[in-house]
């Protein structure tokens, strides 16, 4: 290893690297991101190894280990190079039928290519499936092709160049006006514009600055932070140092959940990497630049995804916010002019330098540039991370790229925005998703959360669970969150239990004005999105519960009750073996009946009924 001094080196480091990539030579690549590690793509990586090392294949077939390639409900996920062949849900015991059928006899294997959940076809190469197709993939795209680990194939695909860029042909100010005429805006939530963030920092005064990568990703489902960081380290920490060369900072940090051990894991062999080859550290590629990063590993408090919380956790205080009059980029970490962005942020800034704000400012609606990645979950057939150029809509997503709904049901609403985002009905699906339109219907684009919800969701239900997470998240220093959200869970609890009355609703509105109003920071303003915006779009469910004492989606256990129905019931006996309470009697090939008296409405006969016998009501 000999440490890069200069950028004509570094091009130089490039260009070996690019020459010596044989791309007619035959190469795997297997996801290792938490998803299909979980899956068990680990052993699929053993396996690879151990065959190809048993029969001499080391010179002939390359196994490359890469980040998350988004499809996470089908991994793990084999690409296979040349001809971009797709494998799914692969196990261990299939590897050796892979490299005797695939890579050494150019055939496929029917059974491991993926199905679409519409056509019912079989898919050959990634570019088909219909999960990728829409996408817009500019900064999960690189997952698929590099080991997060190696910092020559992060080079090999151009990394590290718009950091050449800056240092050879651009000032400071000269970068600022960059992301400033490209309107990228910050990806963890507010939508700030990043530029002017930048600009605010680079005119404080002061002998000592920060930059801060904000990677506390806490919203329940949203992975997206997580994935680029195990995938493609090395694409943030090129635009935070970026970003410390254009506003003068000597230092940053990146503070990551420290339930995120692999993400930790790639950063930190990344900042090492980066280190040793000259690309962080003290004189930059040989320049008079200098600055460094370190990893700050965060407790789980969801408050400390707020930037105040964040910073004093950082200083070692309690992870609370303060009040928005005194501004970050003037007085925030110790006092001193701070940039703090969110992950998918910096991985932006790169990509900029390198094409121009003027290519990243046609991607994406008049205000709202660029791609943006949701974590596509719930009641939809393909989930997922989804990028997608903003302004796509709702329908387009849900429908084009998740697959539609399975089983055929309904779609009710979308969940945006996380926790505090709010429920989008059915009649908005054609709304574009960029942050004005989502604001303008009652919820956010947050940091890219997104449940699908069937006809089957209860949404009284839906926004007691998100408020009791907001409220369980609450740092507890300011009233308005502590106090409001408190009493609007209670009554969102009476209601679902059948004790609510309709003076209810007005109390809730009143509660959540005075939220919106008092509280010191977001989690407190935008925690009574999921209740305001479900009461706004769907009153007559709430109304059913509060009048008819009845939860229309069959959810709430204290407002359902089930009966056998007798003539669809066959007496299997399935239903009488799982009932925990003995609530259900019968004979054999007899049919059965309910106690409701006994009955405790935990739904499991419902679960294994063959004959749909089960009735709720």
């Amino acid at each position: 290893m000999k440490k890069i001094k200069s950028p004509a080196e570094l091009e130089k480091l490039r260009e070996t690297l690019v020459s010596q990539n044989n791309t007619d030579k035959p190469w795997v690549t297997i996801c290792c991101g938490t998803g299909c590690s979980a899956s068990g793509a680990l052993d699929v990586v053993s396996s690879f190894e151990k065959a190809i090392k048993e029969k001499n294949l080391d010179i002939d077939i390359t196994t490359k280990v890469t980040g998350c390639h988004g499809f996470c409900e089908q991994g793990p996920l084999v690409v296979i190079n040349p001809g971009n062949i797709f494998y799914c849900k692969v196990k261990y015991e299939d590897v050796e039928e892979i490299i005797k059928e695939t890579l050494l006899e150019k055939k496929l294997i029917d059974r491991l290519l993926y199905v679409d959940p519409l056509s019912q076809e079989k898919v050959k190469t990634e570019d088909e499936v219909t999960f990728y197709k829409k996408q817009l993939r500019l900064l999960l795209g690189n997952n698929g092709m590099i080991d997060p680990t190696d910092l020559y194939d992060y080079l090999g695909i151009g990394g590290y160049g718009a950091l050449n860029k800056v240092l050879q042909e651009m000032t400071p100010r000269q970068v600022i006006e960059e992301i400033k005429n490209s309107g990228l805006r910050g990806r963890g939530g507010a939508g700030f514009p990043t530029g002017i963030k930048w600009e605010s920092s680079y005119k404080a005064e002061g002998d000592l600055k920060y930059v801060i990568c904000n990677a506390d990703e806490g919203d329940p489902g949203c992975f997206q932070d997580r994935s680029i960081l195990e995938g493609n380290p090395h694409s943030v920490l090129e635009g935070m140092i970026i970003g410390a060369y254009a506003v003068d900072s000597g230092q940053g940090y990146i503070y990551v959940r420290n339930e995120y051990p692999l993400a930790v894991k790639n950063f930190s062999t990344a900042i090492e990497k980066a280190r040793d080859y000259g690309l962080l550290g003290e004189n930059i590629l040989g320049s008079s630049f200098s600055f460094d990063v370190k990893i700050c590993r965060g407790g789980g408090a969801f408050v400390c995804g707020e930037s105040s919380a964040l910073i004093a956790s950082i200083e070692g205080k309690a992870g609370e916010p303060r009040d928005k009059y005194i501004h970050a980029t003037e007085k925030g970490l110790h006092d001193k002019p701070t940039v703090l962005n969110n992950v998918k942020t910096w991985a932006t800034v790169p990509l900029i330098i390198e094409k121009s704000a003027e290519w990243f400012s046609n991607i994406g609606t008049e205000k709202s540039k660029g791609t943006m990645i949701f974590s596509l979950t719930g009641k939809v057939n393909n989930t997922g991370l989804v990028e997608v150029p903003m302004g796509i809509t709702l329908k387009e997503l849900v429908f084009e790229i998740g697959g539609g709904i399975p089983g055929g049901k309904n779609i009710k609403a979308v969940q945006t925005g996380g926790p505090s985002g709010g429920c989008i009905p059915e009649k908005l699906l054609d709304l574009p998703l960029d942050y004005e339109k989502l604001i303008e219907a009652g919820s956010m684009m947050g940091s890219g959360g997104m449940i699908v919800m069937d006809e089957n969701t209860c949404v009284v239900d839906l926004a007691r669970y998100f408020l009791s997470f907001t409220q369980d998240e609450s740092c507890g220093k300011c009233i308005p969150c502590r106090e409001g959200g408190k009493q609007m869970l209670s009554i969102l609890n009476n209601i679902t239990q059948g004790k609510g009355q309709e003076k209810d609703l007005d109390l809730i509105r009143e509660i959540a004005s005075v939220m919106k109003d008092g509280s010191l920071c977001a989690l407190g303003t935008m925690a009574p999105n999921p209740v305001l915006t479900t009461l706004q779009y769907f009153p007559d469910e709430y109304l059913a519960h509060i009048r008819d004492k009845k939860c229309p989606a069959g959810v709430c256990q204290a407002l359902i009750e089930y009966f056998i129905d007798q003539e669809a019931c066959n007496g299997c006996g399935r239903c009488l073996k799982v009932c925990p309470s003995e609530a259900i009697t019968g004979h054999k090939e007899e049919p059965h009946e309910l106690d409701q008296d006994k009955c405790i409405k935990c739904g499991a006969c419902t679960e294994v009924c063959r004959h749909e016998a089960i009735l709720v009501k």
